[in-house]
C-alpha cells in the first residue's frame, strides 16, 4: 500500500512539474510577444515622426534617459530605440506572415536577422525554422554563415524513396530528408576523421538531433549487427515517430562513391531482418558525405531496393581546409 502511495505521488509530481513548465514556456512567449510589440509601436512612433540619425541623435538620447527612468528593466538604451525603428521600418511593408514570425521571434534574433539578411523570402525561413526548432541566437547566426537557405532550397535531394517505398510514406521520407546538413555546432576547425567525426556527434547527439529534424530519436553509435557468424556495425541508428521506422546513418569525411550505396542496402537488410517489429516500415538509410554528384547518387540508386537517401553537410571548415581534409582522405584510401 505504502509502494502504491510513493508511485502515484511521483507520478503526480511529474505531472505537475510538467503543467509548471509548459506554463512557464507560454509565460516567457507571452512576454516575449509583448516586448517586440512594443518595440514594433515605439519603432513606428519614431519613424512616422521622421526621427532621424543626426539632428535626432538628441531627440533619441533624451527620449532614452526619460524611458529609463521609468521603465529600467526595457533596454530603451538609444541604440536600441534606433533599432526598434529600423525593425519597423524593415517589416512595416512585408508579408503578414513574416510579421507574425518575427513578432514572435525573441529580440536578439530579430537584431541578427535585420543585421545579416535583406531579403524576405530568406528571412522568412530562418525565423521560421528558429521558431520550429527553437534555435538560440548562436545557432540561428551558424545556419546563416551555413547559407542553409540555399542549400536546402536549390540543391536537389537524393533517393530513390519513390520506387522502394508506398507513396505516402515516400512523401513522408522525402520531407524528412534534408539535401544538406549543417555540422557547425560541432566547432570541426581542422581536418577530422570518421570516426572522430561521430564520436562528436554522438557527445552532441541532442544538437544532431535538432539539426535531422522533428521525430528522430536515438538509438545509438556503431549498432551491432550480428548475421551469418560475422558483426557488422551501423554508424549511428535511430528511430522516427512519424515514419515508425528505423533510421540508420553513414559518416562519410570525402566525397561520395557509389560503394558506399551497396553497403547501406546491405545494412539496411540486415535491420530488417533483425530489428524491425512487427508494424515497423521498412528501414531508411541516410548516407551523410562531405560531397556528392547528384546524377552520379542517382546511378548509384538506380538498381537499389532498400530506401536510401545520399545528402552532404557542411562543417563551416575553410574550403582550402575542406580541400586538404578530402584530398588526404583519397590519398590514403589509395595507398
Amino acid at each position: 500500500m505504502v509502494m502504491e502511495l510513493e508511485t502515484n505521488y511521483t507520478e503526480i509530481l511529474r505531472q505537475a512539474v510538467a503543467e509548471i513548465n509548459a506554463a512557464k514556456v507560454q509565460v516567457a512567449k507571452q512576454i516575449n510577444t509583448t516586448a517586440i510589440a512594443v518595440y514594433w509601436n515605439l519603432g513606428k512612433l519614431l519613424s512616422e515622426q521622421k526621427i532621424e540619425k543626426g539632428y535626432g541623435a538628441g531627440v533619441v538620447n533624451r527620449l532614452s534617459v526619460d524611458l529609463k527612468s521609468e521603465f529600467p528593466d526595457m533596454g530603451l538604451s538609444p541604440r536600441n530605440l534606433w533599432n526598434m525603428k529600423r525593425f519597423f521600418e524593415r517589416y512595416n511593408t512585408a508579408d503578414a506572415k513574416l510579421q507574425r514570425c518575427v513578432a514572435v521571434l525573441p529580440w536578439r534574433h530579430n537584431m541578427l536577422l535585420l543585421e545579416k539578411l535583406t531579403d524576405d523570402e530568406q528571412a522568412m525561413y530562418y525565423a521560421q525554422k528558429s521558431i520550429e526548432y527553437g534555435w538560440t541566437k548562436d545557432i540561428l547566426l551558424n545556419y546563416i554563415k551555413a547559407d542553409s537557405y540555399h542549400n536546402e532550397k536549390h540543391l536537389p535531394k537524393s533517393h530513390n524513396f519513390g520506387v522502394t517505398l508506398p507513396e505516402d510514406l515516400a512523401e513522408q521520407a522525402n520531407e524528412i530528408l534534408k539535401s544538406s546538413y549543417n555540422l557547425g555546432f560541432l566547432g570541426v576547425t581542422k581536418p577530422i576523421k570518421e570516426r572522430e567525426l561521430e564520436k562528436r556527434l554522438v557527445e552532441k547527439v541532442k544538437q544532431f538531433v535538432l539539426e535531422l529534424g522533428r521525430g528522430f530519436s536515438f538509438i545509438g553509435n556503431q549498432y551491432r549487427l550480428e548475421f551469418n557468424q560475422k558483426e557488422y556495425f551501423v554508424d549511428m541508428l535511430f528511430f522516427h515517430r512519424d515514419l515508425k521506422a528505423l533510421v540508420a546513418i553513414e559518416l562519410k569525411v570525402g566525397e561520395f562513391k557509389p560503394e558506399y550505396v551497396g553497403k547501406m542496402n546491405f545494412y539496411l537488410t540486415l535491420l530488417d531482418k533483425l530489428e524491425k517489429k512487427q508494424g515497423e516500415n521498412p528501414s531508411i538509410g541516410i548516407i551523410l558525405c562531405a560531397d556528392k554528384n547528384h546524377l552520379e547518387v542517382e546511378i548509384a540508386l538506380q538498381d537499389m531496393h532498400k530506401p536510401i537517401g545520399v545528402a552532404e553537410y557542411k562543417l563551416l571548415l575553410p574550403t582550402e581546409a575542406l580541400e586538404t581534409m578530402l584530398l588526404n582522405e583519397l590519398n590514403k584510401e589509395n595507398e
